[in-house]
């Protein structure tokens, strides 16, 4: 499971990073942990994980805020422990529905039909957790969704956008 993993930290004084070492992470603490670790007196933590040029995922921590992820492709929850990690975190669950009467039933079959329904390779998680970096939900879906686009170029668009691209490609070279 070849993967890369960018820790970056937003001081008044710019961006650092480390790349990180995710083997044998447990569980979405862990992963914070390690991310903490590269930033504690930061206002912002992110973390970029690609792996096998197939998916990608961003973590965002802010000062005083609860971890926000983004997962490009849902299938990755199948295919890698690390993407089930990351994507269990993003994926929102569905909300508890009171059983319906049969009128009722039909109405909601209905409605159903209309609605799009989410693909297993569509990205899951929280679209808008680089919006106040320069990418909004409607272009990081964008991003996702076009063909050909590599994860790590994505990636590289992500940071450009936030002001830390020489920051990511300096730990690509390392």
């Amino acid at each position: 499971m070849p993967y890369f993993a960018a820790a970056l930290a937003r001081r008044p004084s710019g961006w650092s990073g480390e790349e990180i070492d995710l083997k044998g992470v447990e569980d979405l603490d862990a992963v914070i942990e390690e991310l903490r670790r590269v930033g504690e007196d930061a206002d912002t933590l992110l973390l970029f994980v690609e792996e096998n040029d197939e998916w990608f995922a961003v973590v965002r921590i802010d000062e005083d805020g609860d971890p926000r992820v983004f997962l490009s492709d849902g299938r990755a929850m199948e295919t890698s422990e690390l993407g089930a990690i990351l994507g269990e975190a993003a994926a929102i669950a569905d909300p508890v529905e009171e059983p319906l009467a049969d009128e009722d039933a039909e109405a909601a079959a209905d409605d159903e039909e209309d609605e799009v329904t989410q693909v297993a390779g569509d990205p899951v998680g929280d679209a808008e957790l680089l919006a106040d970096l320069g990418t909004p939900a409607p272009r990081l879906l964008e991003l996702c969704a076009e063909e050909g686009q590599l994860p790590a170029d994505i990636m590289s668009s992500l940071c450009e956008s936030a002001g830390c691209l020489e920051m990511l490609d300096s730990l690509r070279m390392a």
